[in-house]
């Protein structure tokens, strides 16, 4: 049995509805390359297809806010329907991909599916703030229905292997890079770096944050102390040139991490979420994806004079 899924986008700046569509489906060079975002064709076509897709599943509907967007997004991952508004998916679908990376809007698009028992993945960040989290949760009509993440949480490039850890020894500093904005790009180097803490850490103060939240680039920073006593900052640098990278310094030695394939961290975080559905089980933790939205929320605000106590 092939579970059945539906796509909704787009938001601005985002071509995830193409790629991740054309992970499932394949893809059609000639219309793929008219999507607007140039790196998407030049990584599919690295691939092997058919081979590269992913079993079992396929998007089978798509909704944007504009059909000719959702006729664009249909011919170019061969996707066989299009819908007039999102909830004429259920009933048709078995799963739904959110494909939106303004978190503003996930709980209005997420809404009706959460209600109809449909498993869904929330693009990230799935909120800034941990009252918006809440109120997605509040939703949740079982364990493991939402599913989120930063597709870098499951990047080969950001981990830390066996031999790496017993170089540099013991971890004491994280810094972490990413271009554009704090509210869109910093959960890409978030997820990565708590994956590289103890089990069960938990940070015990903040310094840093962001002066003015409106803009797409608007820069971010955050420094955390960890219980552990590891320290970690988190760096988003708007408009400056920067790859997605992470520096882990220990007590022997540092390891440079720079990000580079999209393909595959996308594919494995779909996978992850496939194997939710299939199996029934969490395989996106609410406990994590609350440490994340925290994370967020504190380098949204002037952390200097943020109450960690009142709001945690």
């Amino acid at each position: 049995m092939s579970i059945k899924l539906g796509v909704l986008g787009l938001s601005e700046g985002n071509g995830h509805p193409y790629s991740w569509s054309a992970i499932f489906n394949g893809y059609n060079p000639e219309f793929m390359e008219l999507c607007g975002f140039p790196v998407i064709p030049r990584y599919l076509e690295l691939q092997q297809w058919p081979e590269s897709r992913i079993s079992r599943a396929e998007v089978v509907s798509v909704w944007t806010q504009d059909e000719k967007l959702s006729q664009m997004i249909a011919k170019a991952a061969n996707i066989s329907k299009v819908v007039p508004i999102p909830e004429a998916m259920i009933g048709e679908v078995d799963a739904v991909l959110l494909a939106r990376d303004d978190a503003e809007c996930h709980l209005k698009f997420a809404a009706p599916f959460l209600k109809a028992g449909l498993p869904i993945y929330i693009d990230k960040p799935i909120a800034l703030s941990m009252a918006d989290l809440e109120k997605l949760y509040e939703l949740e009509q079982y364990p493991g229905q939402i599913f989120t993440c930063s597709a870098l949480r499951f990047s080969q490039e950001l981990m830390l292997s066996q031999q790496d850890r017993e170089k540099i020894g013991e971890i004491r500093k994280i810094v972490a890079f990413t271009p554009k904005s704090w509210n869109k790009y910093a959960v890409h180097i978030i997820e990565p770096v708590l994956n590289m803490l103890p089990e069960s850490d938990q940070p015990v103060s903040f310094s840093g944050g962001v002066v003015n939240r409106l803009h797409d680039n608007t820069p971010g920073s955050l420094l955390v102390d960890w219980r552990s006593g590891i320290q970690t900052a988190f760096f988003a640098v708007g408009d400056g040139v920067s790859p997605i990278s992470i520096r882990v310094v220990g007590t022997r030695g540092f390891k440079d991490l720079v990000f580079s394939d999209s393909f595959n961290a996308f594919k494995t975080a779909l996978e992850m979420f496939l194997e939710g559905v299939w199996n029934q089980s969490v395989t996106s933790p609410r406990s994590f994806n609350e440490l994340v939205v925290q994370l967020l929320e504190r380098g949204g605000h002037d952390s200097d004079n943020y109450d960690y106590g009142r709001n945690r």
